[in-house]
């Protein structure tokens, strides 16, 4: 754990210097605070702040000279003691230009505002779409285009927007900053227009300078395309603070919150509990101890379906209901020994029905991945395992109370789908650095395209010697636990992150905090349950 969390450290303070120190020391000459200063600036002191997507991009576009954290920073924090989205584009990276993973990662955050009702504030300063990418950030439905389309969607929601201008704001991204409810801009540093000086005189052939085209006085003073302007950077973000402290304030979901504690046993533990070798059982319930307050965890059908722990406890005061994979090999009544990690039928049904009742009381449900999946074999098969782990997907896809998501350890098949993997919209993922995700683990799934690869080379009349056959798994086994990596998974934003399991109890806080803006109008169906 200790070298998993130097890494991390060290992975993050690379991620932070974005374009790099001399990116940063030209940009800061032009009077500019970084993406990271201008967010330092704007929340409120000693309060708490939680990054959405700091490994964006992590490892992809090399030969474009990489991307950084996907040219954005995201966050979650406190501005006047509102709790909001902040969106900051670093421009040190490729000019704050927009690749694939930068439109994706600004819908997240966008995804985030919409779904808890938070405000959102965007911090401008982009060059507008990369071009030598366009065809893949422009034109499909997840795309550029999205961003806009959202930022309508949420004013007709009525979530806040609030957008500054502070650097460049070129073609379809001027939309963004113009379609916020309110648009500040810095002066002598802040533009925005459809098309700069140069594609304006080839388009038309008209000479102007970029700051008479879109500069600070030329919309707030003659076209009204932006409310004010600002001397300076301090100045602009000072409004934005002033806005937010008169915000009225709104309804909540009303989830139960107490008087926090902090865990009885201690949490720096969890590095001790947790194997090196992740095909070894430990005890689930020793790593739930030391995450819920006065590490109090009232289990619900404790002695049925053990694989799966489901229970009520509190975390950092909010009740919670937690669903856990069970990592120790347990007995059933019936006789049955099951293997740690695996969802069997007795453990789906428990699951489902749990989660139903957390539905039902108002109760937010966290998910503690270690899962290798569905148990197979014909026992399970003639058992129902298929109707059983259909129930438990359909109660967990259906819930309409907040779910958030853990990957401790493994996270396999279709184990990721029952237990709220990306694609159940769990208000928050993070992988741990523990974590890895992948259809299958890296052994299992070596050995399965050796034989396919095998396959083909016998039908072509190739046969190959037992050196060749290892040679070969070795290769294809190391490929495939690159993409093993919870940084892979991280890069193209499966996940919100890759954090300390120390920072888990603060993004459940933060996430049930931010769930509570938005009261909970949609009634539990869970349609056709198979039995």
């Amino acid at each position: 754990m200790d070298t998993l969390l130097k890494d991390l450290a060290s992975r993050l303070q690379t991620v932070k210097l974005g374009g790099g120190l001399k990116k940063i020391e030209a940009h800061q000459k032009k009077g500019k605070l970084t993406a990271r200063e201008r967010i330092d600036y704007l929340i409120d002191p000693g309060t708490e702040l939680l990054e959405v997507g700091a490994f964006a991009g992590d490892g992809m576009y090399a030969e474009e000279g990489g991307c950084p954290g996907g040219g954005v920073v995201t966050v979650m924090g406190y501005v006047a003691k509102r709790m909001c989205v902040i969106v900051s584009n670093d421009a040190t990276v490729k000019a704050g230009a927009w690749f694939p993973i930068t439109a994706k990662k600004i819908l997240r955050a966008q995804e985030i505002a919409m779904e808890n009702h938070l405000p959102i504030i965007y911090l401008v300063d982009s060059a507008g779409v990369y071009l030598p990418l366009q065809d893949e950030v422009f034109p499909d439905k997840e795309h550029f285009g999205r961003i806009f389309r959202n930022n309508a969607k949420m004013s007709s929601m009525g979530v806040v927007q609030v957008s500054a201008i502070m650097g460049s704001c070129v073609a379809g991204g001027a939309y963004l900053p113009i379609m916020s409810d309110y648009a500040f801009i810095v002066e002598g540093t802040g533009s925005v227009f459809l098309a700069g000086s140069y594609l304006v005189k080839s388009s038309i052939g008209e000479e102007v300078d970029n700051e008479t085209l879109g500069g600070a006085s030329t919309h707030s003073e003659i076209s009204g395309v932006t409310d004010n302007k600002y001397p300076d950077e301090a100045s602009c973000l000072d409004a934005i603070r002033n806005v937010f402290d008169k915000l009225g304030h709104q309804n909540t979901s009303g989830f139960d919150r107490v008087a926090p504690f902090p865990p009885k046993k201690d949490p720096e533990e969890i590095s001790t509990i947790l194997p090196q070798d992740r095909t070894k059982p430990y005890d689930m319930l020793e790593i739930i101890d030391r995450l819920v307050d006065n590490s109090e965890f009232e289990q619900y059908k404790e002695l049925y379906g053990q694989t799966l722990l489901c229970g009520l406890a509190r975390i950092n005061g909010w009740a919670v209901g937690i669903v856990a994979n069970q990592r120790k090999v347990v007995k059933s009544k019936k006789g049955e020994m099951q293997m740690g990690g695996v969802i069997y039928s007795d453990s789906a049904d428990k699951a489902a029905r749990f989660i139903m009742n957390c539905n039902q009381q108002k109760i937010p449900l966290v998910f503690l991945q270690d899962v290798s999946g569905f148990m197979v074999g014909s026992r399970s098969e003639h058992g129902g395992i298929i109707k059983d782990g259909a129930k438990m997907v359909s109660a967990m896809a259906n819930s309409v109370v907040p779910k958030f998501t853990f990957i401790i350890g493994n996270s396999y098949g279709a184990g990721n789908y029952a237990m709220c993997g990306k694609a159940y919209d769990p208000r928050l993922i993070y992988l741990w650095v523990t974590g890895q995700m992948a259809v299958m683990s890296g052994a299992s799934a070596g050995k399965t395209l050796l034989q396919i690869q095998e396959a083909a080379l016998k039908s072509k009349g190739v046969e190959i010697s037992t050196e060749q056959e290892k040679a070969l798994l070795d290769k294809i086994t190391n490929k495939y636990n690159e993409q093993l990596s919870p940084y892979y998974a991280a890069a193209r934003l499966w996940v919100d992150g890759v954090i300390d399991p120390l920072e888990t109890r603060k993004i459940i806080s933060m996430g049930i905090e931010a769930a509570n803006h938005a009261p909970i109008t949609e009634r539990y169906n869970v349609g056709v349950i198979q039995t």
